[in-house]
């Protein structure tokens, strides 16, 4: 994370109030704009593709999440900024759909704070060859969607705090 990187600052219904500096917005729990993108695959059978945060993020490293996640930029759209932060961590170009968006908080043992409202996007891939940026993703799995309920439920402390809630308005949508 660099220090010149902006968010937009919202309200809980989404209304942009600002903007402010990435590490700011979470070390003093301002609300802002993200998004969740979930790319599935339907064949040999439904699909859901993972990836496990990188040791050196700010917050939840190593924890597994979904497909990508990040925060569009101050005059951004949603969409454009999930498919080029799709591409830059996962190396998919696919085209997404908005599915919708909650607001949640989670709070971490560093100090920071996840303030977001969460768009949720979606997009499918036939793609075999998975060539993600080792600088943002550890790894990364294809899990099928029952087993992924199971694990949400048996080891949620494995998982990042939003993942549950997108997955669920995901999963409605695909």
């Amino acid at each position: 994370m660099t220090a010149t990187e902006h968010v937009i600052l919202v309200d809980e219904q989404d209304n942009p109030t600002g903007t402010a500096e990435k590490i700011t917005a979470h070390r003093d729990n301002l609300c802002h704009r993200a998004f969740s993108i979930f790319i599935f695959r339907t064949q040999p059978k439904l699909e859901v593709l993972l990836q496990q945060r990188a040791n050196h993020k700010y917050h939840s490293p190593g924890l597994w999440t979904n497909t990508c996640c990040s925060h569009p930029r101050p005059g951004e759209d949603v969409l454009t900024a999930g498919q080029r932060r799709l591409k830059e961590e996962m190396n998919i170009d696919t085209t997404l759909i908005h599915v919708g968006w909650f607001h949640y908080t989670a709070h971490f043992n560093n100090g920071l704070t996840e303030n977001e409202v969460d768009h949720v996007l979606i997009g499918t891939t036939h793609d075999e060859t998975l060539h993600f940026n080792a600088c943002e993703v550890q790894a990364c799995m294809w899990i099928e969607i029952n087993q992924l309920k199971q694990e949400l439920i048996q080891y949620p402390a494995k998982f990042t705090p939003w993942l549950k809630q997108a997955f669920e308005l995901a999963e409605s949508h695909f």
